[in-house]
């Protein structure tokens, strides 16, 4: 072999090593660039809340104290550790620190998942993988604790999957990765149900006589990541924390990110189910059948819950990656020992990389300041209600955060776990104004004396027509109504 072509193919390879740090670096400096779009959820007050409270009493909650509704009712937090980390950057620099922090988090995922793609597919198709997944998951990219998780969750998927396509079972050096999901979000769950499906995927391709003795290892596998799921400072609590969620019925029909898709117009994730589709019968793909029951499974939960969407988008393609690299095998470059000077000059471009992306975000920080968005954060309004001393607010479920933020009890908030299907129902139907008792009931049984609402909620204009109740303040973001004369007082007295 020629020295040209063996320096030839020595460059492909640290270009090659180089290529998810490329990706990874472009994602942080795309998202750092539209980091406000980050700040669009209230529940990132009380993400945030919540981990100042845990620094400051060096102990976790267990029971409510935020809302006056649920006040000393149990409750954990199951993304203690990632409220811990936002809380400590948005003290260091306010809200740039939680976009830093998300925007870190999406490009270490986008990264990962370039490198795990790597191994059967060409940079080109890896790359473009990412940016699609990225594309499809743009709606749930918010600083909250669930992209905290996303390389833990990509990375844990991804290495199972290795596994699984090595017809071996995985490490156990591969459990304090489960752990860390546990702590940083209850998505954990997830990470847990997928062990099943991998174990079939490696029995089903063994030989017959090493498929008993391979599903057992698989079998303790699980049962230890199982236990490594519980080493929280909750221990088996967050288990049960963690699907809490999922007993809300109804509730989840109306809370945005856990509704079903909409197919009523077109959209990216319905693209990307038709070109999943397309791509099968163009390349006639032939899949396992544990490989079909893992992207069955994924495409029912993103159509179950639009939240689900970017476990499709980052999932699907590591579960396609061997099958789809088949069909154009990758060339064997015949293996040469990489020189020392070789491994230096790929260290120093990984670090070159690095350290644009810090420049970049240091120069960016020097004249833009994040802020949230502003129909979130009814300002003028909360200080109002403050000079009034407002004690008892029924308020809109996005202003919840906010709520929380100022240190002023809520009706309700984004913890649809801790108030339980039946309490947030009602609460919807009452704002919908869809049952006019729903609305007078709730206010007089939890002596409500102003409310806080959405400018344009019809409970808003309904109150504006209720006996005992007068509009004080109204902007683009909330209007507020309180009690009148004689029924202020008959309320203060029960």
């Amino acid at each position: 072999m020629s020295l040209s072509f063996t320096n030839s193919i020595a460059t492909q390879s640290r270009a090659r090593a180089l290529v998810p740090l490329c990706v990874g670096a472009g994602a942080y400096l795309f998202f750092l660039y539209v980091g406000d779009t980050l700040l669009q959820d209230s529940d990132s007050f009380w993400q945030i809340k919540i981990g100042q409270w845990i620094l400051d009493h060096g102990a976790l909650p267990y029971t409510d104290f935020y809302s006056f509704t649920r006040y000393g009712q149990p409750w954990i937090s199951t993304s203690w550790l990632s409220q811990v980390l936002y809380a400590l950057s948005f003290a260091q620099w306010g809200w740039a620190g939680p976009v830093i922090l998300t925007t870190f988090a999406i490009a270490l995922s986008a990264a990962i998942f370039v490198y795990l793609l790597d191994a059967h597919l060409e940079i080109p198709r890896s790359v473009l993988f990412a940016m699609l997944a990225l594309f499809l998951s743009l709606h749930h990219l918010l600083a909250r604790p669930h992209i905290l998780a996303l390389p833990v969750m990509v990375a844990w998927v991804g290495l199972l999957m290795i596994a699984a396509d090595r017809r071996r079972a995985p490490s156990w050096l591969w459990l304090p990765l489960m752990s860390l999901w546990a702590n940083l979000h209850g998505g954990f769950v997830l990470g847990l149900a997928l062990i099943g499906p991998m174990a079939l995927e490696a029995v089903w391709t063994v030989e017959p006589s090493k498929r008993i003795p391979l599903f057992l290892r698989w079998f303790v596998f699980g049962v230890a990541a199982l236990v490594a799921a519980c080493i929280t400072p909750y221990g088996w609590r967050t288990l049960l924390g963690a699907t809490n969620i999922l007993n809300l019925g109804e509730l989840l029909s109306v809370i945005s990110e856990w509704m079903p898709a909409n197919f009523a117009t077109f959209s990216a994730f319905e693209g990307a189910l038709l070109g999943l589709i397309a791509i099968g019968f163009y390349r006639g793909l032939v899949l396992s059948p544990p490989r079909i029951l893992l992207i069955l499974l994924l495409t029912w939960m993103a159509l179950t819950h639009v939240r689900s969407i970017e476990a499709f988008a980052f999932l699907v393609p590591l579960v396609l990656a061997k099958p789809l690299g088949g069909l154009a095998p990758l060339a064997e470059p015949e293996e040469q020992g990489e020189t020392w000077p070789a491994r230096y000059v790929t260290a120093l471009g990984a670090l070159m990389i690095v350290a644009a992306a810090w420049t970049s975000t240091a120069i960016y920080m020097g004249h833009h300041r994040f802020t949230f968005t502003m129909n979130q954060t009814p300002v003028a309004a909360v200080d109002l209600l403050q000079q009034r001393k407002a004690q008892r607010i029924f308020n809109a479920y996005q202003f919840g955060g906010y709520l929380i933020s100022r240190d002023i009890p809520v009706f309700v908030d984004g913890r649809a776990e801790l108030y339980g299907e039946t309490f947030v129902m009602d609460f919807f139907k009452a704002v919908e104004a869809k049952k006019l008792d729903n609305l007078t009931r709730l206010l007089e049984e939890h002596r409500i004396d102003a409310t806080l609402l959405v400018a344009d909620a019809p409970a808003a204009q309904v109150l504006d027509h209720i006996s005992g109740w007068k509009r004080i303040y109204a902007d683009d973001i909330a209007v507020i109504h309180v009690r009148d004369g004689a029924q202020a007082a008959e309320a203060t007295s029960h």
